[in-house]
Formats: structure tokens, sequence, C-alpha cells
């Protein structure tokens, strides 16, 4: 019997590709790592091939999009479409790219998620600095900044001070960035990552904010520790998801149109919850160790059994 063949697209080798490794071992699929900075196309005749070194990607029944290295704008333009065209010409790849598009712009996963129905934090995005100066004080004067490109919190800033948010205004319009920021929801010190598996949740974890804050309501003070992620410190600790959260994170991710996806979802101080992230290449080292789920093997089993192509890939919702 011919074994399943997965690549694995990603950047370089680290936990993640090695768990995957022992994965498929266990499940029995032959698991290849491809690097996107290897990839190469050729088009001539009406025929068109596509390889990440020596490796045609047309050999593959899955291909499964782990991790996207940094590049140019032309560089990360040619890897979307070449993914787009191995779609088009039937190879399952998870996540679609309109997927991995959606989700890694944080303005349009939120607007599709808003459009949806579901609960966001009200959010305002500009770049001029004048106008995000209007848009901090029409979302109540506290507000979280974040970068419209980002993850694990990084580059996030909390302003409640009108003379600091102008300054850090003017310098992003200066940077060319685009301005996005976030009413702050204060929290209990504790956020919700939901791993969601095509229609069904897979693993979930409470992540709380890193200590002296580990417990109770976030202070009102713009200088405390207020980021649950577990890259900035945040303990993960296992958690029993209430049917709503498990819906919600459901729905985030189809509105977003991941099938492979890590949720946020965060709750205010009377408890509602508040989708404010899905992750296209979520990471689980974390999540396994926390509920001693093997994240790894329920994602390649995931893979393996899926429909015939195109008939399980998701498509966001307009």
């Amino acid at each position: 019997m011919v074994r399943l063949k997965v690549g694995i697209l990603s950047n370089q080798r680290g936990w993640h590709l090695e768990d995957l490794f022992r994965a498929g071992r266990k499940l029995d699929l032959e698991v290849a790592a491809l690097d996107f900075r290897s990839l190469a196309t050729a088009v001539e005749e009406g025929r068109e091939e596509v390889a990440a070194g020596s490796q045609p990607l047309a050999e593959f029944d899955r291909l499964l999009v782990r991790a996207m290295p940094p590049g140019s704008l032309e560089q990360v333009v040619f890897r979307m479409d070449v993914l787009q065209r191995l779609v088009a010409r039937g190879i399952p790849v998870i996540n679609s790219p309109r997927a991995v598009e959606c989700a890694v712009d944080k303005y349009l996963a939120l607007a599709r998620l808003s459009a949806a129905g579901l609960p966001v934090p009200r959010t305002r995005a500009c770049e001029g600095a004048r106008q995000a100066l209007e848009d901090f004080e029409a979302l109540g004067g506290d507000v979280v900044v974040k970068p419209l490109f980002g993850s694990e919190g990084r580059g996030l800033m909390r302003i409640s001070d009108p003379d600091l948010a102008l300054r850090a205004f003017h310098a992003l319009e200066r940077a060319g960035a685009v301005i996005y920021q976030q009413q702050f929801i204060r929290h209990p010190g504790w956020d919700l990552r939901v791993l969601v598996l095509g229609e069904r949740v897979c693993a979930a974890m409470r992540r709380r904010v890193a200590p002296p804050f580990t417990s109770g309501a976030v202070p009102n003070l713009a200088g405390a520790e207020w980021r649950t992620n577990i890259a900035r410190g945040g303990r993960g600790e296992p958690a029993d998801l209430s049917k709503e959260a498990a819906e919600l994170a459901i729905q985030a991710a189809a509105a977003v149109g991941t099938e492979i996806a890590g949720v946020d979802l965060l709750p205010d101080a009377q408890g509602n919850l508040y989708a404010i992230e899905v992750n296209s290449s979520p990471g689980w080292q974390a999540l396994s160790r926390v509920t001693g789920a093997d994240v790894a093997a329920e994602v390649l089993g995931y893979l393996r059994d899926l429909l015939p192509p195109g008939a399980g890939q998701r498509n966001p919702r307009p």
C-alpha cells in the first residue's frame, strides 16, 4: 500500500517540524520538509512545474503551510501565487492561500469576523496620526495598538495617555505603518487559545498573564503586563470549554476560511467572550504540554482524512 505523502512548507527545522515527523511515523505517513525559500517554477509549452529544491510539489498528496519566512513584497506575493497555482491543479493546500492571506492581516480577519456576526473588540485603523488620535478618543482613551502583521504579542502597545498616543501615532505614520488600534478590554487575567481542526475543537488551554497579575482583573494600569501570550511569559493551563466558547472558536475559524487554526478568545470583566485573532499557523508546543493532546498527530490525521481535493476546503465568507 502506497503511503500518503505530506509536504510541510516552512522556513526552518525546529520543534514543530520534528513533532510532525514523529507523528508521521506514528500514523505511517511520509512527511517531508519543504523550504518556502527554495520554491522554483517552470512554465513552458502549456506545462507548469513547481518544485521546492529538488522535490516536485505535484508528487505530494497534501501540503501543509506551517510557517512562511520573512521576505520582500515580491517574494511573499510569489510564494502565495505558487500556492494558488497548486490549488488550481487540485493539490490540497492547508490552509488555503486565501485563508492564509486573510488570517495574517489583522484588519481583514477582524472585518470577516465582524461580518459573520461574531463579537470583536471595537477597532479603528487608518494611516494618519491626527485621524488615529480621534480614533483613540472614540475608543475611550485606553487602547491596544497592534502591528497589522505580527504574532506572539510582538509589537503590541497599550496606550492610555493622549500625548503618548500622538507621539506613537506620528512615529507609526512616519514609518509608513497602518495605525491599527482596539479598545482595551479589561479581562480577568487570562484568555483562551483554542485549536480548531475543521468543524471541531482539537484542544484548548487557558493562558494566564505573567506574574504578578495571575488572578483577578487586570489592573487599570497601562504599564502593567496584560498580554497572555506564552511567548511573553504567560502561563498555560488546561481549560474545559463551554459550548458557547467552542462554537465561537469554530465559527471564527470558518469566517476566516481556515481549516487548521489557533483562535484566541478573550473574556471581559462580565464574562462576555470576544474573538480576538485567528492564527493560520498556530504553534502547539505549550498546548500539547498543558493538555497532553498529540496535536501533531491530530493535524496529520486531519490531512489524511480530507475529502477529495476541493471538497473539504473552506472558502472565506465575503
